[in-house]
């Protein structure tokens, strides 16, 4: 394990039981010694929030009372857990190190307030909050700032961020830039051309993550109800803790009050339930308060749940991307996880490019509360027909022809067929 050079970062990793660094860790820590942008492409599970703090607290000047470092994320859920990483590392830090998250939901007239009286050395917050207190509150100044951290890029991109991302990397110019992001989608090019003079590109190839300690388990609905295979994974797993994702707030909801009528230990989460009422689930569910947790997406990406031992797509999501998200959420820390999936018939493309992305899958069924090999989806059973005593009597009753003809086959069989209906019938009227 590497040591650092501030005392309080060693102690701190031992406390919390921080061993060995990831691959994406070590990696980060190496490349920044050296002063160009990074781009890392790593999916969630990997370890990258650390791969960036790290460094940060370890550039630290504490006795400079100014902004040293801004760390952008999409959701106030991930602003808040890199807070949290943020503040345990700091815990022994004999010199003052202040922390400031800026997110929506929070009290904007509080923040402002702070701000006017003393500069955070670390800033984490929403690209929407922070551009408001940058340039519409000329409040926080984030141009001193030696670190410029976006985490999880894509998410950002697609929820429309990107100007004001553009405008708060353009505030930092003498910042050192990190991207992080699960992929690196064609319509981020432009940004990462414009702000990142010369990158390194770091890249955490996707199946060290998608098969990491994880069984990958699809279930076929057999045109049956999902609710009702649902009912029977349910029947046949003990989890210690369970995430069942939902591709809508609607479906998450019915899930949820199944469940809570038949008396599952579960919580709901969405994007629609308000930001206080989210921040004490993810308390509650870190405190193990629930065995099951229904979510939509907004679950699937960056925030830390610790312990899922199994993950449940009772509807796969649409991009297999969001699988490999979904997934991710166990098997993390050198724990075994399982994800299953209800699919369809009509999944078999998709399954098709998961399957391509490196996802060892495997085809199960339920039977008797016990979940069951079957054979790989594009298997075919072998039928074997077996003669039977009125086959072999009509046959009796049909001659073969002396002189073979074309179509002979055919005819043959369509009398011997006349024949075994009459032979049938007869034995019917017995």
């Amino acid at each position: 394990m590497k040591k650092f050079n501030k005392q309080y970062l060693n102690d701190a990793l031992a406390a919390i039981h921080f061993n060995e660094l990831t691959d994406v860790q070590a990696k980060v820590l190496e490349l920044d010694k050296q002063n160009q942008p990074l781009i890392i492409e790593a999916k969630t599970g990997s370890g990258k929030t650390h791969s960036f703090l790290l460094p940060i607290l370890e550039n630290l000047d504490e006795d400079i009372l100014e902004c040293q470092a801004v760390i952008v994320a999409p959701t106030r859920e991930l602003a808040l857990q890199i807070e949290k990483f943020a503040r345990d590392l700091i815990k022994h830090s004999d010199k003052i190190i202040k922390i400031s998250m800026f997110t929506g939901g929070t009290d904007r007239d509080q923040s402002i307030e702070n701000l006017s009286s003393q500069q955070p050395h670390i800033v984490i917050g929403t690209p929407g909050r922070l551009h408001d207190l940058v340039f519409k509150e000329n409040i926080l100044k984030i141009y001193t700032a030696k670190y410029f951290i976006i985490d999880e890029a894509d998410m950002a991109l697609d929820q429309n961020f990107i100007e004001e991302l553009s405008n708060l990397a353009n505030i930092c110019q003498r910042a050192k830039i990190m991207v992080f992001s699960a992929t690196i989608p064609e319509r981020l090019m432009p940004f990462l051309k414009k702000y990142l003079n010369n990158p390194i590109s770091l890249k955490v190839h996707p199946d060290e993550i998608s098969n990491l300690n994880i069984d990958h388990y699809f279930i076929k609905s057999k045109e049956k109800p999902r609710m009702d295979i649902l009912n029977q994974i349910l029947n046949a797993i003990n989890p210690y803790l369970a995430i069942i994702f939902c591709n809508t707030k609607e479906s998450a909801e019915e899930v949820y009050e199944m469940m809570s009528e038949k008396n599952y230990n579960v919580a709901l989460f969405h994007g629609g339930l308000a930001h206080r009422k989210r921040k004490q689930l993810i308390q509650r569910v870190n405190h193990l308060d629930f065995q099951y947790l229904v979510a939509t997406d907004i679950l699937a990406r960056g925030i830390d749940i610790v312990g899922v031992s199994h993950v449940i797509n009772y509807e796969l999501p649409q991009d297999t991307e969001f699988y490999i998200h979904r997934s991710g959420r166990t098997g993390r820390i050198n724990m075994d996880g399982q994800c299953l999936s209800i699919y369809e018939f009509n999944d078999n493309q998709y399954l098709d490019d998961l399957e391509r992305k490196g996802v060892k899958t495997h085809y199960k069924d339920i039977k008797n509360n016990s979940i069951i090999d079957v054979k790989d989806r594009n298997a075919r059973s072998e039928r074997h027909w077996q003669e039977n005593d009125v086959d072999r009597a009509a046959k009796l009753k049909v001659k073969k022809p002396s002189k073979v003809k074309p179509g002979y086959k055919k005819k043959y069989k369509q009398k011997v067929a006349i024949e075994k209906k009459k032979l049938n019938r007869i034995m019917k009227k017995k």
